[in-house]
């Protein structure tokens, strides 16, 4: 597949899939990765009119852990983290 075919396969695909790092709590990226997706056209219109479930504000939250990081309480920070598991398909 050439450059340009490569190009314009990425241009109408709706759904873009990449590895990136995974980050710990001062943004530095680890040895692993996480899967990260883009969405456009019609895989947004799909996601937001269909896909989600339901939408809940963590904001306080990931505040509250930010205030954690800054006051160098790590130990208390990682433990109010969500529990994450890997994905095995």
């Amino acid at each position: 597949m050439s450059a340009d075919e490569w190009e314009e396969l990425k241009r109408r695909s709706p759904v873009r899939i990449q590895w990136d790092p995974e980050r710990d709590l001062h943004l530095n990226p680890l040895d692993y990765r996480a899967i990260q997706m883009g969405l456009s056209g019609e895989a947004v219109e799909r996601y937001v009119g269909e896909w989600i479930r339901g939408i809940e504000d963590v904001t306080s939250e990931a505040r509250g852990i930010h205030g954690l990081v800054r006051e160098n309480r790590l130990l208390e920070a990682r433990s109010a983290l969500p529990n994450e598991q890997p994905y095995s398909g």
